[in-house]
C-alpha cells in the first residue's frame, strides 16, 4: 500500500463504557467489512474485559474477535482519529475531548448484557446479542457515508 493510500484511510474509534461488547462488535465488523478503507479501533471509558457472548455471536457470523482485548481510551492516546463513534449513552456523555480534527458522532445501540438479563434461556439471551450484532453490522455497512 502506498503512503497516499494510507493517508486516505479513515481512522475510526468505536467507544463505549467498558469496551467489552458493542464497541468490540463494531470494531470487528468494521475490520471485516470496511478494512480496505477504515482503520478500526475500539476502546472504553474504562475496561471490563471481552464479553464471551459477544465473541460467540460474532463467531456465528464469521467474524473472529476472540483475540481482541479490552482497552481504555487512554491506551489509544497516540492515534490521531478522524472519527470517534460513541455506541452507548454513557460513553457519549463522558466522551473525552479529542484533537480539533477529530469528529465525535453518537450512534447508540442497546446494551446486550442488559437486554439478556431478563432472558429465561441461554438461547433467548444470545438472541439479544444477535439483534444488536446485526444492528451494528447494518450501521457499519453504511460507513463512512453515514458518518459524514
Amino acid at each position: 500500500m502506498s503512503h497516499t493510500d494510507e493517508a486516505k484511510r479513515l481512522k475510526v474509534m468505536f467507544l463505549c463504557t467498558g469496551n467489552s461488547c458493542r464497541s468490540q462488535i463494531a470494531e470487528g465488523w468494521a475490520r471485516a467489512l470496511k478494512g480496505n478503507g477504515i482503520d478500526a479501533y475500539s476502546a472504553g471509558i474504562e475496561t471490563h474485559g471481552l464479553n464471551p457472548n459477544a465473541v460467540r455471536v460474532m463467531a456465528e457470523a464469521g467474524v473472529d474477535i476472540s483475540a481482541h482485548i479490552s482497552k481504555c481510551v487512554d491506551d489509544l492516546a497516540d492515534v490521531d482519529f478522524d472519527i470517534v463513534v460513541t455506541v452507548c449513552g454513557h460513553a457519549h456523555e463522558t466522551c473525552p475531548l479529542f484533537s480539533g480534527k477529530t469528529r465525535v458522532v453518537h450512534v447508540g445501540f442497546d446494551d446486550p448484557p442488559k437486554l439478556a438479563a431478563a432472558a429465561s434461556t441461554e438461547e433467548e439471551a444470545l438472541n439479544c446479542y444477535r439483534r444488536v450484532r446485526d444492528e451494528i453490522k447494518a450501521f457499519i455497512k453504511g460507513m463512512p457515508e453515514n458518518l459524514m
